[in-house]
């Protein structure tokens, strides 16, 4: 028993000498782990960054076959850190990866291109600097997107011919493009995309966006008895040419259609600017101008043609930029005479110049040689980016500085400057009818001044918001501002 007790004592005395005795002198190891962070607030920790980097791309099947890559990766504002601690507690992937997925997207390697713009939100403030990014997993894709968006606006054949340099030299008249080009500063950078934005893996689809802005969906129209390219565009207010651009099987303006033809109707609102510079020779009819002859033995508003008027035409030749397919300036730099034009003479009961306008005879408001930049059409404003009716007519080429005339008799109601018009002037008829001369360089009449057809009210200019030297005129019917197609007076 006295022998039991004494070897009991001694395994005691060895338990705790090895616990205490040598346990003190043992200095642990630290582990090194990682933490997880997403936006700066941690998730966990994890034994292997690498383990975690393989779980997230080995879960990520679904969006390597959506987007064709072979790998997916964590989201942009995932960091892993590594630690040094004696805890020895730590989170299984498995658990951070479903923290990760609640609150961010995974995300590919690709591209962005960052288009930088410049627009204006209203005509009354200056532009303001817009910028868009475009996500592609193939650089050559929105090369691709981009050429083709430069062939619907440029034209196919004129675009081939004008990279091959192959151009047919003008002869008589013609257009020979000088230079295309995309006027926005367009940047790009390789990065880690979200797979929760819109990626572009077809030149398709992201020339389809370019040209149309997203989530624009177009509608089907019939066509009637009687329709034209031109009023099936103006009522479904959109342009002619943006029918051409929907709608293949036309190629001009003046195609025939016929009863029960399907039309695709979408508005375009181009995401880039195309540039087009060429240089132009066309022939182009002059206006026969009128001349009034004054009777004092006949009676006041009667008026007799003792002489009709017939076009001249004349070969001209101008420096024309368009943008998205839409001439936005133009330049002259020639004229030639090829048929004078035969003045129309009218005898008028009166030896005064009266304030009454004729309703049937009307004047051109300004020199020949004139271009036709923008209709009585709906298109997007240059400026603002805005879908609307352009309610005049924007007549170009006949150069700053260029006279521009009253179209009819009248008094002037207003002269002066608007944020929009410019220096402008606007002519009460006083037969039903106003009309509006705008973007003035100069103006050449007061109000309360009476004005013949035919005087000179003011030069050509670019005041207001105007992209380009030109008149822009409307023609009021009944009250102000109900405006009319200037075109249908003529």
């Amino acid at each position: 028993m006295k022998k039991f007790g004494i070897g009991l004592m001694l395994v005691i005395t060895i338990i705790l000498v090895c616990v205490l005795g040598f346990g003190y002198k043992a200095s642990p190891e630290p582990n090194n782990y990682y933490e997880v962070y997403l936006d700066d607030k941690s998730l966990g920790t994890i034994a292997s960054k690498e383990d975690l980097e393989n779980y997230i791309d080995e879960n990520g099947s679904y969006y390597k076959n959506k987007f064709d890559v072979d790998k997916v990766y964590s989201p942009k504002g995932l960091q892993v850190k590594k630690l040094t601690t004696y805890n020895g507690d730590v989170d299984s992937v498995s658990d951070i990866y479903r923290k990760i997925s609640k609150k961010e997207s995974f995300t590919v390697k690709g591209y962005e291109f960052v288009i930088k713009r410049e627009l204006a939100e209203d005509e009354k403030e200056d532009a303001k600097l817009t910028t868009q990014s475009v996500y592609v997993l193939d650089k050559n894709v929105f090369k691709k997107a981009v050429e083709a968006l430069i062939r619907t606006f440029v034209g196919e054949d004129e675009y081939k011919a004008y990279i091959e340099d192959n151009q047919v030299e003008i002869d008589t008249t013609g257009e020979e493009i000088q230079n295309v080009y995309v006027n926005e500063d367009i940047t790009v950078r390789e990065t880690n995309i979200p797979v929760d934005e819109d990626i572009y893996t077809n030149e398709n689809d992201l020339a389809n966006f370019l040209l149309y802005g997203k989530d624009q969906k177009a509608k089907e129209y019939i066509v009637q008895a009687g329709d034209t390219i031109e009023n099936v565009a103006f009522n479904n207010k959109i342009s002619p040419e943006e029918v051409l651009i929907s709608n293949s099987s036309l190629t001009s303006t003046t195609n025939l259609l016929y009863p029960g033809q399907k039309l695709k109707i979408v508005e375009t609102n181009p995401q880039i600017s195309v540039v087009e510079e060429s240089y132009v020779v066309q022939d182009i009819e002059s206006q026969y101008p009128t001349e009034e002859r004054y009777d004092e033995n006949a009676a006041i508003g009667v008026d007799k043609v003792i002489q009709n008027g017939e076009n001249g035409l004349e070969r001209v030749s101008q420096r024309v930029r368009k943008v998205n397919g839409v001439i936005n300036y133009v330049d002259p730099e020639g004229k030639t005479v090829l048929k004078a034009p035969i003045s129309k003479i009218v005898m008028k009961g009166t030896k005064y110049i009266p304030d009454v306008g004729s309703t049937s005879s009307w004047g051109w408001p300004t020199d020949s040689g004139w271009t036709l930049s923008s209709g009585y059409v709906w298109r997007t404003n240059p400026v603002t980016g805005r879908r609307e009716l352009h309610g005049g007519l924007d007549i170009s080429g006949t150069g700053y500085g260029s006279k521009i005339y009253a179209t009819n008799n009248g008094r002037v109601k207003e002269a002066g400057y608007h944020y929009s018009y410019g220096n402008h002037v606007i002519i009460d008829h006083n037969n039903g009818y106003l009309t509006l001369y705008a973007h003035m360089s100069r103006i050449n009449a007061k109000v309360g001044q009476v004005v013949a057809r035919g005087d000179v009210i003011g030069y050509v200019g670019m005041t207001g918001t105007a992209t380009g030297p030109h008149v822009h005129y409307e023609i009021w019917k009944g009250c102000d501002y109900c405006r009319i197609n200037p075109m249908s007076m003529y």
